[in-house]
């Protein structure tokens, strides 16, 4: 049976991919209990297999077509959204257990990190499926608790300083998030999206807006955009940088899937200037990102302004989803070749564990010229540059603005875009040069091959986007 706003449908076939992973994250704390130290990868290597079986019934999902559908009495949408954002979660998940292969192997807590990765990619999948605003609550705590210890897992002194910072912040938006929900419960007199988008139109302008912001505190906060930007930095110099990988990458893809369904679909009809209001955060965190990278000498520093800026232009669709007939697949696109271009770039990074700053990558085209070369694309794929997936995704994602009637902020997307190439360029310079310095150091091979893997797969969705953008539109679920 479909299920509803109207109807209980309540087959767990329809959460295959969640049920898997959520499956591998319980068995592999109980195997990692009984397993030899020596023996730990064997957790990893089931959550390997997990994120495979999940994103093949994705696929299959999205193939067999029958249009969008709400399970659970309509909590948990299966639309195009929840299902890119199966593919892409997962996909990264897989990224993030075979960075942290190498750096954990033998540790005495390895099959504990394997199971928090999965945990934490388990809560993005359930934000970018919510249809209910309980549902989003409980998916927003089960993607930010485990996110907390693995920001300090090392319990070292940067570790334990980053984790403390992200806990605070995320505890306190949170609250905030849980505040606005409470308000717009009682606004709307329902919690289902559908049931809320046929009331909050009616209900009283100042509740609707006091909840609105607060539901946006803690999902900005999850996408590190401004204003909830501010454990970025910190919490990805100090974590290990698998750990890094997966703060700036997966619990964003659910975050932003999140923002969007909210925007189409519960506060479309409302007279709060929704639109507005993100678009200015937008540009807020496109140039603040932008102009704090500038000057960042260590490589995760870098990277994590770099990601804030890269979070102001996946607003922008965000902003113009009633807007613009191409805002959905624009943001998923750009969603897509995102995750994989900076997987690949902290893919180098964990290549590398004794390279912390920019000059400790001076000589890498010498000493490694295929990672020099993943450095090179990664870095320039998230400028922009063709042929890579970002450049496609980009190019979608000013479009929206410009038919959205945002062309100013497509404007001042395309100039901060300019002016990123100076920040990633200052990496890549060193990196290509030929004499001085001692050399980046030992490789770390099966990241070398993750960020091999990584470039290549950029280039590939750039060039191969035609039928995959064909796949990113449709109606969402109601």
């Amino acid at each position: 049976m479909t299920g509803t706003t109207g109807g209980m449908n309540e087959n767990p076939l329809d959460l295959l991919p969640e049920v898997l992973l959520a499956g591998s994250a319980v068995l592999g704390l109980l195997l990692g209990a009984w397993l030899p130290r020596r023996r730990q990868w064997l957790v990893a290597a089931l959550g390997l297999a997990a994120c495979a079986a999940g994103i093949a019934a994705a696929i299959r999902r999205a193939a067999a077509g029958g249009g969008p559908t709400a399970a659970f009495d309509g909590a948990f949408a299966v639309d195009a959204v929840t299902s890119t954002g199966r593919v892409v979660i997962l996909a990264g998940t897989a990224v993030v257990l075979l960075l942290g292969l190498a750096p954990f192997r033998g540790d005495a807590r390895e099959s504990e990190f394997h199971v928090l990765v999965q945990l934490a990619a388990l809560g993005a999948l359930m934000l970018a499926g919510a249809q209910d605003l309980l549902l989003l609550a409980a998916a927003y705590l089960l993607a930010s608790v485990p996110s907390y210890t693995l920001a300090g897992f090392r319990k070292d002194a940067p570790g334990t300083e980053a984790a403390l910072k992200y806990f605070v912040t995320g505890a306190l938006l949170g609250v905030v998030m849980l505040a606005g929900i409470t308000v717009l419960y009682a606004a709307g007199r329902a919690s289902a999206y559908p049931a809320l988008g046929g009331e909050l139109p009616r209900a009283p302008a100042v509740l609707v807006t006091a909840g609105t912001v607060g539901l946006l505190a803690g999902l900005l906060f999850k996408t590190g955009a401004v204003p909830g930007h501010f454990w970025v930095p910190d919490a990805v110099e100090g974590s290990s940088p698998p750990a890094a990988a997966l703060l700036t990458t997966l619990p964003k893809v659910g975050a932003l899937a999140a923002l969007h369904r909210l925007a189409a679909v519960p506060l479309a009809g409302t007279r709060m200037p929704w639109d507005e209001l993100v678009a200015v955060l937008a540009a807020a965190s496109m140039t603040l990102g932008n102009l704090a990278a500038f000057f960042q000498t260590d490589v995760r520093r870098l990277l994590a302004y770099s990601t804030v800026s890269q979070v102001g232009y996946l607003l922008l669709p965000v902003a113009v989803a009633t807007r613009a007939d191409e805002a959905q697949r624009a943001l998923l696109f750009y969603l897509a070749g995102y995750a994989v271009t900076n997987l690949g770039a902290f893919a180098v990074v964990c290549a590398l564990p004794g390279a912390r700053t920019l000059a400790g990558y001076r000589g890498l085209l010498r000493a490694h010229p295929g990672l020099a070369l993943s450095l090179a694309v990664c870095l320039l794929g998230l400028l922009g540059t063709p042929p890579t997936a970002v450049f496609l995704g980009k190019l979608e994602v000013f479009t929206a603005a410009f038919d959205g009637g945002y062309a100013w902020l497509a404007v001042l997307a395309a100039a901060n875009t300019v002016a990123s190439l100076f920040y990633y360029l200052r990496w890549i310079r060193p990196a290509f040069a030929t004499a001085g310095g001692p050399g980046p150091g030992p490789l770390v091979r099966p990241a070398a091959l993750t960020a091999y893997a990584a470039a290549a797969a950029s280039v590939a969705l750039g060039v191969g986007a035609g039928p995959v953008l064909d796949l990113l539109g449709g109606p969402l679920a109601r």
